[in-house]
């Protein structure tokens, strides 16, 4: 609560998305005590997460996409035309997922509140501002934490995750339940809530990734997670500088965490696609970044280096891509067959999505 500005937590929801739909439900629940059943649409910027359209459309809401402006932000006119007295709210991310800090949050904020919606705050870009800026603070009414990912526990890997939601004191109400109560110096579940949109995982979450985001956060303490994001912006600074004169820059401004970069010139010049990039990179030993994302960014790359590499881990990273960029203008053959020192040369990716094996079977 003190980090993101939020009144109380739920510790049930076990990744992000799933944080995102126990939000998003109670934002619905909030809004049907009070009387709005029309309330039925959440605007979405065309750069979001594609988890959040889908978890607004699991959780009910027709999705309205929001386009952003010159600056990779939510425009502010296309906001405007947007909200009506269908909205119920918007989901966010800031720093959006182009790495960029909505520099008109708190004009964002008023505009929905005063529309009469609420704002849901994406935390999977929240390692950039800890100790900086609280989403509270922004304006935000439901805040998600990915503790798989900022919070020391590895990112991805297939788990386990974990992604509590923090609400402001009007929501607290609608937190599934049971919420966890304190009385004459003992703790017990408080299971009289009759607003809450109730249980939303088995037992009470992720306990052992709970507890090991309480002790990263009590061994740092707010001096150490501010260094986190101080870090992690300079990382990603870093690389779109030495980067940027190799790649396009999108937009090209100062990023947060991670920044995005396009390999569109060097399709055009060599034919080389992003994707060969990415496969070359296994050839190297390094884990392709995400590509492909965010979907306005043509031939994307979105490098998030985060606040754990130093810089001789990211100057090495930089030589590889320095190497297989001048590969793509000397020998795009090359990359267009990688990987070539994997166990698995490169995959027919078409026919894997269109007909995938889900089965295993014993070969004697």
């Amino acid at each position: 609560c003190e980090i993101t500005g939020m009144s109380r937590f739920t510790l049930q929801p076990a990744a992000g998305a799933h944080g995102e739909l126990t939000g998003l439900l109670m934002i619905k629940a909030w809004h049907e005590q009070q009387g709005n059943l029309d309330r039925d649409e959440m605007l979405i910027p065309d750069s979001a997460h594609g988890t959040n359209p889908a978890s607004a459309a699991l959780a009910g809401f027709k999705v309205i996409e929001i386009a952003s402006d010159s600056q990779g932000c939510v425009s502010l006119d296309a906001l405007e035309a947007r909200l009506s007295s269908r909205t119920a709210g918007i989901m966010l991310t800031n720093p959006n997922t182009l790495g960029l800090f909505e520099k008109d949050i708190l004009q964002i904020a008023r505009k929905v509140h005063q529309a009469g919606g609420l704002l849901y705050y994406d935390g999977a870009n929240a390692n950039a501002v800890l100790g900086k800026v609280r989403p509270g603070d922004m304006g935000f009414d439901v805040v998600h934490l990915n503790l798989h990912k900022t919070f020391s526990t590895p990112h991805g890997g297939g788990g386990p995750g974990s992604g509590p939601v923090g609400v402001t004191e009007r929501l607290v109400p609608f937190l599934p339940s049971p919420l966890i109560e304190k009385r004459d110096q003992a703790y017990y579940f408080d299971h009289n809530r009759p607003l809450s949109i109730g249980r939303v995982k088995s037992f009470y979450g992720h306990f052992s990734i709970a507890l090991r985001a309480l002790a990263y956060i009590m061994t740092l303490g707010s001096e150490g997670l501010s260094e986190v994001s101080e870090t992690a912006v300079l990382n990603a600074n870093y690389v779109q500088a030495r980067l940027g004169k190799l790649f396009d820059v999108p937009f090209d401004r100062l990023c947060m965490h991670e920044c995005v970069l396009s390999a569109q010139t060097i399709k055009d010049k060599t034919g080389i696609l992003t994707l060969d990039i990415a496969k070359r990179l296994l050839d190297f030993g390094i884990h392709p970044p995400t590509i492909y994302f965010p979907l306005i960014v043509k031939e994307a790359l979105m490098i998030e280096p985060t606040e754990t590499e130093n810089k001789e881990t990211l100057d090495q990273f930089i030589a590889v891509m320095e190497r297989i960029c001048q590969e793509a203008y000397e020998s795009p053959d090359l990359l267009q067959q990688a990987p070539l020192k994997m166990v698995v040369s490169r995959l027919d990716e078409t026919a894997a999505a269109r007909k995938p094996v889900l089965r295993w079977e014993r070969q004697d």
